[in-house]
């Protein structure tokens, strides 16, 4: 066998496997792919878990994003956990971009980040620091975590309750009906969602 008949078969054979493996990968497998994300039951989840009312996207269930009062003395909303990327020690923070802020419990600057949040949330919520919840003053690893822990929420509701005119029980009640449990009932740890509990209490006040 002549050396062109080798290279000439070696040629083949990679130009047919490069047909066969973009054929695979590049259209068979994206196409499986997409048809399993559009399963019943997952197409929402594929499509960025988009939350609508009366047709238009009004954000997403994965993406926390404090929301901002119009009157800071009037505020009617749950707030998300504090965001890394954000210019202001509670927030809000930028949702194009996710990040952690990398800096250990021993950081000089996240410990006094850390006590200023709680000075704040406690000023704001009308009770003594040691009542805040961890989470209030921690920022999640992405910066974006859509969720809050029920004590955190609760310690919201007195708040909420006060300036939308809802009564407390009313708002409890929200609470409760946006808390998901632990994965599998026992992974992880219960959670609220903000962006959806907002819009529960917003639907609340009619």
């Amino acid at each position: 066998m002549t050396t062109v008949t080798m290279l000439y078969r070696q040629s083949i054979a990679g130009l047919r496997a490069i047909v066969v493996f973009t054929v695979l990968l590049g259209v068979v497998y994206p196409l499986v792919v997409w048809g399993v994300a559009h399963l019943p039951g997952l197409a929402g989840k594929a499509e960025g878990s988009i939350i609508t009312q009366h047709g238009a996207a009004v954000g997403s269930s994965r993406i926390g994003i404090d929301p901002v009062p119009a009157n800071p003395a009037a505020d009617p909303y749950f707030h998300t956990r504090p965001s890394a990327t954000a210019k202001d020690v509670l927030g809000p923070g930028d949702p194009s971009t996710s990040a952690p802020s990398n800096k250990s419990a021993f950081n000089k600057d996240l410990v006094a980040a850390v006590a200023q949040r709680r000075d704040l949330i406690a000023a704001r919520e009308g009770v003594a620091p040691a009542q805040v919840p961890s989470d209030a003053v921690t920022a999640s690893g992405s910066g974006l975590d859509p969720d809050i822990s029920p004590d955190y929420a609760q310690l919201q509701a007195t708040r909420v309750a006060r300036v939308t005119g809802l009564p407390v029980d009313k708002v409890k009640d929200l609470i409760e009906q946006n808390t998901d449990g632990r994965t599998l009932g026992i992974f992880g740890d219960p959670g609220v969602n903000v962006t959806e509990l907002n819009l529960a209490i917003a639907k609340a006040r009619g």
